[in-house]
């Protein structure tokens, strides 16, 4: 083998190396970006959930703020309990 021959097949090695690493890094991106999107939709989704559940109930039993106020702090939390169990789980996941 020639050492122009060498050389071409280390380059051709070294180009695809760099080409995995660029393909990696692009993934890698959209994943994190997905991931931020559904922790916050996860957060916005249990208040909303708590506080239309509060609504309805003060509706029913016509307790006005009261049930509103106590399911909006109580979705505030699952949603927190749920935010920080899904980033535990990515974080063991990676």
């Amino acid at each position: 083998m020639t050492i122009s021959e060498d050389f071409k097949t280390r380059l051709k090695i070294a180009k695809s190396k760099i080409k995995k690493q660029l393909d990696n890094d692009s993934e890698k991106r959209g994943s994190f970006l997905g991931n931020a999107l559904k922790l916050g939709t996860e957060l916005v989704a249990a208040v909303a959930v708590g506080t239309i559940i509060g609504f309805i109930l003060d509706s029913w039993f016509d307790t006005k703020p009261w049930l509103i106020i106590i399911f909006f702090f109580l979705g505030a939390a699952a949603g927190m309990l749920n935010v920080i169990r899904a980033a535990n789980k990515m974080q063991k996941e990676d």
